[in-house]
């Protein structure tokens, strides 16, 4: 990737109302900082929420609430 790019990892997961356990996503982007530099990272879901409105998906609001939380604490323990 180009020194001016930003990879966006998308780790968590919009489909499943699961949360992600935050060692193994912590992991997931150590293991990316392997072979891009770390200032150079995000975060994100994998994709939006758009499919719950279509009723593809079943997450309740509170879900996607929860989903967006992780995803900016994780951002705040690793990129602090």
């Amino acid at each position: 990737m180009p020194d001016d790019k930003v990879v966006v990892l998308g780790l968590i997961s919009s489909k499943t109302t699961d949360l992600e356990p935050v060692e193994q996503v912590v992991a997931r982007i150590n293991e990316a900082a392997r072979f891009f530099p770390r200032e150079q990272l995000a975060l994100s879901t994998q994709c939006g929420f758009a499919s719950v409105s279509v009723g593809a998906n079943l997450i309740t609001e509170d879900t996607q609430e929860a989903k967006l939380h992780l995803v900016a604490d994780i951002a705040h323990e690793v990129w602090g």
